[in-house]
């Protein structure tokens, strides 16, 4: 048997290439818009991708099923449930694709979304049991999926856990490949490992040790914020063919909205005004880039090099941004943005010269927070531009760590807002030189 698994370390979605040797044919499960990888494995691996499975729609990236079928003529399975407007064949519960020895079975595990399947996978060269699961968005590393983006939160929550609790079915030695790591928004603590096996989760994934009353609470309260573009993606996903891109050209132009995606330092030492700035080096760019900018928008990408800007634009593609202007990488730098140190912070806030937006989700703020901030999420920032700006205070954001509030600061300074970011520290930072917080406090309050 032939197995691969692709990790997206941006999205922290997992896709996987599954084949035989004999008959040199494979499927790839869950594929990303980016199916170059999938397409360089089968021919590593002199097998034919004959086939397209898809767990479920997807709701945080852009699948590559349309571009395998338009440019490959790749059929796709997926669950009848999906009602999907594609061409497709539909999956159902106990079926087998089979691949001479390699055969995958449909476990339809609803929960997530009503149509989400895991496939098992039997080496019948080895025996007829099964050696591994693809477990999609139902069971994670240490964590569960989230039952809240397809139907009403406790009613998806009580699915999962009868799947879930189908899936413990297994024997304890299947190994459990996911369709997420840490990093994604599907599930808020799950592992960055990248497998785990039935055994181990049956144990320790505190989702699988509860009841299901008190699963149902747990799963359906999550506090995690829904993926952005979330409506425009499972569309995509699910209706016609979505196919590659034009590639991206450097332009001349400067018309916003424009995306710097260089290191939240140099953005600071100089930048087009209105820019926004969201660093392609940090986890988590094309999610960020997504929850700032407005869906329909045609950014601008600003890099430091071409290959950066084609980086930047293949994971924005993956988040519904599939029409982009161009890239710039040589643009007049006419705005400047000075960071604020914790010790600075300390002085501004005892002159009382500013007010303090915590640009962190509101849960994680129960630990403590500085008193009299005001949290934003980062990702509502550019939503209180003009409010921020009519008030003319000047505004310090601040996270855990710097880089929320880095992006969150360009956004406001975009809207005009007189805004500077606490760079380099966050909360924590605060704390530990004795800085005083205080305990939940609601926006606004």
């Amino acid at each position: 048997m032939i197995f691969r698994q692709f990790v997206d370390d941006d999205l922290g979605c997992a896709s996987y290439l599954v084949g035989d040797e004999e008959t040199g044919e494979a499927v790839v499960v869950d594929p990303a818009f980016a199916i170059e990888r999938y397409l360089a494995a089968a021919e590593q691996e002199s097998v034919r991708i004959v086939r397209t499975l898809e767990t479920h729609t997807h709701a945080d990236h852009i699948s590559g099923h349309g571009r395998l079928a338009l440019e490959h003529g790749i059929p796709i399975g997926i669950h009848t449930a999906a009602q999907a407007s594609y061409p497709h064949d539909g999956l159902e519960d106990g079926r087998e694709v089979v691949l001479g020895n390699v055969a995958l079975g449909v476990l339809h595990t609803p929960g997530h979304r009503p149509e989400h399947c895991c496939f098992t996978v039997v080496d019948r060269s080895r025996g007829e049991e099964p050696w591994l699961v693809l477990t999609g968005d139902s069971l994670f590393v240490g964590d569960a999926g989230r039952p809240d983006l397809a139907v009403e939160a406790v009613e998806g929550a009580r699915d999962l856990y009868a799947s879930l609790h189908r899936l413990l079915k297994l024997p304890d030695g299947v190994e459990a490949y996911p369709g997420h790591v840490a990093g994604s928004l599907c599930g808020a603590s799950m592992s960055s490992k990248a497998s785990t096996t039935i055994g181990f989760e049956r144990r320790f994934n505190p989702m699988l040790t509860t009841d299901e009353d008190e699963f149902v609470n747990a799963s359906a309260l999550t506090r995690s914020p829904r993926p952005p573009n979330l409506e425009r993606i499972v569309e995509l996903n699910s209706g016609p063919f979505v196919g590659a891109a034009e590639p991206i050209a450097e332009v001349d132009e400067l018309e916003p909205p424009i995306l710097d995606v260089r290191a939240a330092e140099v953005f600071a030492g100089g930048h087009v005004a209105g820019a926004i700035n969201v660093p392609l080096e940090r986890k988590g760019f094309a999610t960020k880039a997504a929850f700032v900018l407005l869906e329909g928008e045609h950014p601008l990408i600003h890099a430091g090099s071409r290959e950066r800007a084609e980086d930047a634009a293949s994971r924005l593609r993956a988040v519904g941004f599939l029409e982009l202007r161009g890239y710039v990488l040589d643009a007049p730098e006419t705005e400047t943005m000075r960071p604020v140190e914790i010790d600075e912070l300390d002085r501004l806030l005892a002159e009382e010269a500013i007010e303090v937006i915590d640009v962190r989700e509101l849960h994680e703020r129960d630990d403590g927070f500085i008193p009299g901030s005001r949290n934003i999420p980062y990702r509502l920032v550019r939503e209180y531009g003009e409010e921020l700006k009519d008030e003319g205070r000047p505004v310090v954001t601040i996270c855990e760590s710097g880089a929320r509030a880095a992006v969150a600061a360009s956004v406001l300074a975009a809207s005009g807002v007189d805004a500077r970011p606490v760079l380099h520290g966050g909360i924590p930072d605060w704390e530990a030189r004795g800085g005083s917080t205080v305990g939940f406090r609601r926006c606004g309050s």
